[in-house]
């Protein structure tokens, strides 16, 4: 009997036991389950999304800063003033104008001399000649090699998009050219002997687009120190040019057949013109630049031969002439056609110059030369604020024109010169120039005549061929 009691109570305990285990097996169920999702319900959370791979720092990576370079050094050129460098100058030519950005280098150190030398396109887009250090041709007219132009030297030809640019020198070596017996040469009173000869210009684009060229120094060269001929697109920007006052036949820039030029900030100081501007050429501005000594900024000359020329729009701003034979000379030869138009000189200061305004009709470089009826017409000029000094030996205003075709529609706006040294000379000369005066001028110009003559009436552009 108490066998069975005991049995009866671990029977109970364990009923107990189990009904307790099952509750808390329902409980925990029932915290786990997932409820039902309704049509309202939102949606669940969607899975958490990777981390984007990480970006390069620099997905396009430029080329090696050097990998379009062509040191000439590298070429073979020795840099030492002496030896022949040509040949390496041609070969990192040709290597850099097969590649586009590509740079022809000279290296700061280098005294690299070259003989007479094309540097041809077309090229790829982008061709920089970068002077660093000194280029010079040989040294005179006895080391000029026989099978060599002696007009030229270097010759930058048929090229869009060219810079030539660097912190280097471009050294003439001209003066054993100038001493040349056939040289004109001009003593101190400005007396000359002789006439001109054949003397290399120092750079020369010809029938190229698109040129800049910037920070060099050209210095000393035979003749003309740069040339630009059929091109169309040129920049200049701070160079200087120099040689010295009685070199001759050094002009600093020449402009010919050539549009759309700017040139900024440049000092010129040689022996003939600053800038000469020959027929063919329009569109061109000159600012903040520095002439002298020289023989000024000169359109001209234009018509030699009875030939055709013509000169359009171009102003000259900003500038300082010095110490100079001429300022701003407009010069033409009897016979000639076309027209001279759309002139702008402005702001100008005159440092001791003779012949700060010309306009000299009757050019000519020999006695025998004849008036004659037809003439480069001259118009729409106007000199505004121009001021300063000039030599008293002419007088600084000078209007001689053409008998037949007058010069016409001059403007004249705050002028004030006054003699650098000695007495003011107050009789400026015109002859056959038309124009007004704005304000009072210094000194006065009561020769320019009023209005237009008749005969112009019944002229237009088109009868002058421009």
């Amino acid at each position: 009997m108490r066998i069975l009691s005991g049995i009866l109570v671990i029977y109970l305990i364990s009923i107990i036991l189990l009904s307790h285990l099952t509750y808390v097996a329902q409980g925990r169920a029932h915290y786990h389950k997932r409820p039902r999702r309704g049509l309202s319900d939102p949606p669940p959370p969607s899975a958490p999304v990777a981390d984007p791979p990480s970006v390069p720092s620099d997905p396009y990576p430029t080329p090696e800063s050097n990998s379009c370079v062509f040191d000439v050094t590298s070429f073979g050129a020795v840099g030492d003033g002496s030896c022949d460098d040509t040949a390496a100058f041609r070969d990192a030519w040709k290597a850099a104008c097969a590649v586009e950005s590509g740079v022809v280098l000279a290296p700061e150190g280098g005294v690299f001399k070259i003989t007479s030398t094309i540097f041809s396109g077309p090229c790829k887009p982008g061709l920089v000649f970068q002077l660093d250090g000194v280029l010079m041709p040989p040294d005179g007219p006895e080391e000029w090699p026989e099978k060599d132009s002696k007009s030229q030297w270097l010759v930058f030809y048929r090229l869009d998009s060219i810079t030539f640019a660097g912190k280097g020198t471009v050294e003439g070596n001209g003066q054993k050219w100038w001493d040349l017996p056939c040289k004109p040469h001009r003593g101190p009173d400005g007396s000359s002997s002789s006439g001109p000869c054949v003397s290399p210009t120092m750079i020369r684009f010809f029938m190229s687009n698109n040129i800049e060229v910037k920070g060099l120094r050209i210095q000393n060269s035979p003749q003309f120190h740069m040339k630009f001929d059929g091109c169309q697109g040129v920049l200049i920007n701070e160079i200087q040019i120099s040689s010295p006052k009685l070199s001759p036949n050094t002009d600093g820039i020449h402009l010919g057949n050539t549009r759309s030029v700017g040139i900024y900030n440049t000092v010129v100081s040689n022996g003939d013109d600053c800038i000469s501007i020959g027929t063919g050429c329009s569109d061109i501005a000159i600012e903040g630049v520095t002439c002298g000594p020289s023989h000024g900024i000169s359109i001209g000359s234009l018509g030699v031969h009875n030939s055709q020329a013509c000169v359009s729009n171009l102003t000259v701003r900003n500038t300082i002439i010095r110490d100079s034979d001429n300022g701003l000379r407009i010069k033409t030869w009897q016979g000639g056609t076309g027209s001279v138009s759309n002139l702008r000189f402005e702001n100008i200061q005159m440092e001791n110059v003779l012949n700060c305004i010309i306009v000299d009709q009757y050019y000519c470089l020999s006695k025998d030369c004849r008036n004659e009826t037809s003439a480069v017409r001259v118009y729409d000029v106007e000199y505004r604020n121009i001021k300063g000094t000039y030599d008293v030996r002419s007088p600084p205003i000078h209007f001689a024109c053409s008998d037949t075709v007058a010069c016409t529609n001059i403007t004249m706006s705050e002028i004030e010169l006054l003699p650098e040294e000695g007495e003011l000379l107050d009789d400026p000369f015109c002859w056959n120039a038309y124009g007004t005066q704005e304000t009072l001028i210094i000194p006065p110009i009561d020769c320019l005549l009023d209005g237009s003559p008749v005969v112009e009436e019944s002229n237009d552009s088109a009868n002058y061929g421009c």
